[in-house]
């Protein structure tokens, strides 16, 4: 039998969890030696005109010529996976669905604006089906891999739908709250073992919101730190607004 043949692309994104793909180091070896690559710009200048079994996806979709080019991805695909926060959630592309597109257009290239059409930035499920999803900015290294087995055994993949917070308490880290810095754990999807918080850094929200938030026991956690709602609400839009377009 042939190996799955597998492609890598990206869009609008800063290459970040490609990057993270091509760094997991060992582990690499023993997913090459059951699949073929055979096209990851990042990694490789071969470029293939055939069928994809499985083709991650890293960007999120800002303009029509993005658009059409997902679907002809999406067409030539038996499985595709959307790879990081931009590709999931729109990431931090989102944030200038909050200004007028021609304003932006401004601020970044003058009047030469009209020579840039774009769009508003959507997520890759907000353009064409998604099979799976693999969160994060960057991606979770061990997550990949525990996805891609799914994806070669054919069963789904279960993001986590608790939140953070559970896994910072099964890690014993000391709450970000209780140290005197916000985080946005109470309320981002778990799945990244807390990755973020056991190294030092807060939870960004950069996985995307669980399904039901317990946004009242959130309120109650700001009231008790003395913290603006507001404040948490831009936090919050860093990686999600393009969940308003869905």
């Amino acid at each position: 039998m042939s190996k799955p043949k597998v492609a890598f692309f990206d869009f609008a994104c800063c290459e970040g969890c490609q990057l993270q793909v091509a760094n997991i180091g060992e582990p690499l070896l023993d997913v090459l030696d059951i699949v073929q690559v055979v096209e990851f710009r990042e990694v490789m200048s071969e470029k293939w005109d055939g069928k994809f079994d499985v083709a991650f996806v890293e960007g999120s979709i800002t303009d029509e010529h993005a658009v059409e080019r997902v679907k002809k991805i999406r067409e030539r695909s038996k499985i595709l996976v959307a790879l990081g926060s931009c590709a999931t959630i729109g990431g931090v592309n989102g944030m200038r669905n909050s200004f007028p597109l021609e304003e932006v257009g401004k601020y970044v290239y003058g009047e030469s604006y009209k020579f840039f059409p774009t769009l508003q930035t959507k997520a890759v499920h907000q353009v064409v089906p998604v099979d799976y999803f693999i969160n994060g900015c960057p991606i979770y290294q061990p997550e990949f891999i525990t996805v891609l087995k799914c994806i070669l055994q054919g069963i789904p993949y279960y993001v986590p739908e608790y939140p953070v917070c559970v896994e910072c308490k099964l890690n014993e880290n000391v709450c970000m709250y209780d140290r005197g810095i916000t985080c946005m754990g109470p309320v981002t999807k778990a799945g990244c073992n807390s990755w973020c918080i056991n190294n030092g850094n807060i939870c960004y929200g950069c996985r995307g919101l669980t399904i039901n938030p317990n946004t009242e026991g959130f309120k109650e956690v700001l009231k008790k730190y003395n913290i603006p709602e507001d404040f948490l609400i831009k936090k919050i839009e860093m990686y999600n607004k393009c969940k308003e377009l869905d």
